[in-house]
């Protein structure tokens, strides 16, 4: 049986997770790039979850508005973007509106599940890793990890490190023949966020690498992945599920069903069969 099952919501959100949600000890949101939407990184969350089948992967699709630097043409965007140069970078309206979102994401799975800041990762590609760095070092808690593929810092005098978030891990992945966002600025990203405070950044870049992602990159997220976010969590952590017998016959199914149980629920009437077939999969007895 699969260890990770992906599910997509009416929102464009992507949800790649434990076949077995009480497996569930971490959480890594990935932010697609300009232009882009949750599909373009399923393929990288599904690759990471078959190796690290105790996180659950949150994959948002960024609201579609026009972007001034490509004619004002609407598509999915983080925030508008004005220019490449570092003054234009300055300009990035609706960068608030979707850090808000992302910080929602995350208290969603804090106060509904249970998921320490401390066990949650910030990710993001191009505009995605934009928004990852500037939320990620801007909360009231301090995560496990930021991860960022050929990003950068946007809106760097509305930026500030959040007191005691100084350590966070930053991992920075650029390639250096990126003609969008270059290697130059991936630099002058990393000594900004350094100045503000950070202590933990490291900037690895990609000889040849145009502005995208390469096997040997996700291999070097990955391993950043598996040491901030090892197996297990600190102390006796469980994620906060729903009992079944307090869920609804419709909850249960849609439990069941995204557990692959579906072929061994044939046949079943009663709730509390659908319990039982439930209960009897989280305990491990299946």
């Amino acid at each position: 049986m699969p260890t990770s099952t992906t599910t997509r919501q009416g929102d464009g959100t992507i949800i790649v997770s434990p076949t077995n949600e009480s497996l569930q000890s971490a959480t890594i949101i990935i932010c697609h790039g300009l232009g882009d939407s949750s599909e373009g990184f399923v393929d990288v969350a599904e690759h990471l979850a078959s190796r690290l089948p105790y996180v659950k992967f949150i994959l948002p699709t960024a609201k579609t508005q026009k972007v001034t630097m490509n004619m004002g043409m609407a598509m999915p965007s983080w925030y508008d973007i004005v220019g490449l140069d570092k003054r234009s970078n300055e300009f990035c309206n609706g960068i608030d509106e979707s850090q808000q979102r992302i910080e929602k994401l995350l208290k969603d799975e804090h106060e509904n599940l249970g998921v320490p800041y401390n066990r949650m990762v910030l990710a993001g590609f191009s505009q995605g890793g934009a928004l990852s760095l500037y939320s990620g070092m801007q909360l009231p808690s301090k995560l496990a990890g930021i991860v960022i593929m050929s990003g950068y810092l946007p809106h760097e005098s509305g930026f500030n490190v959040s007191n005691g978030l100084q350590d966070t891990p930053i991992w920075h992945g650029h390639g250096e023949a990126d003609p969008l966002v270059r290697i130059t600025a991936a630099n002058e990203s990393q000594s900004a966020v350094q100045a503000k405070g950070a202590t933990d950044y490291t900037l690895k870049t990609y000889p040849g690498l145009a502005h995208s992602v390469n096997p040997q990159e996700i291999g070097d997220v990955l391993s950043f992945l598996q040491k901030v976010l090892p197996p297990g969590g600190e102390g006796d952590f469980n994620i906060k599920l729903k009992e079944p017998s307090e869920m609804s016959v419709k909850e249960l199914k849609g439990a069941i069903s995204k557990a692959g149980l579906g072929r061994l629920a044939v046949g079943l009437m009663e709730k509390g069969e659908f319990v039982e077939l439930l209960q009897k999969h989280r305990d491990g007895k299946l």
